[in-house]
């Protein structure tokens, strides 16, 4: 994203999230991107408030396009990602089926964070942005 938006995505996206009660959230289950011969992520899915979740998202897709930043076309599925499988290097697809019926510990969310990351050799992440949920601390 280009440096000079930052600002203005910063200042958009606040009334998105102030829309945004706090969440409870929790992982549950695990799945893969890509075939369970080529899988390319693992995941663990997530349960709870994942409605309230989608439509954040979706407010701030909206925020982000009028902007006109680029937003993915395809559907927001939330998730946390475990880690890839390197391409082109044997991987085994079933593992995440460990997961199946897993539930764990109910967490809640009060608060988002744009955060901007800078991948490389040690990766490193800087927030840029934070905003309460509706009643949040």
């Amino acid at each position: 994203m280009p440096e000079a938006q930052l600002p203005a995505l910063v200042a958009a996206a606040e009334p998105a999230v102030a829309a945004t009660p706090p969440l409870t959230l929790r992982l549950a289950d695990g799945g893969r991107f890509g075939s369970i011969r080529r899988p390319q992520v693992a995941w663990a899915g997530l349960d709870g408030d994942v409605d309230l979740l989608v439509a954040l998202a979706g407010r701030l897709s909206v925020v982000a396009r009028e902007l006109g930043l680029p937003v993915e076309e395809r559907p927001f599925r939330p998730h946390l990602t475990l880690g890839r499988w390197r391409p082109g290097r044997p991987g085994d697809g079933s593992l995440t089926d460990r997961l199946a019926g897993y539930r764990g510990p109910e967490w809640r969310v009060s608060e988002v964070r744009l955060e901007e990351s800078r991948l490389g050799q040690a990766p490193t992440y800087e927030v840029v942005g934070s905003w309460p949920l509706a009643d949040g601390p």
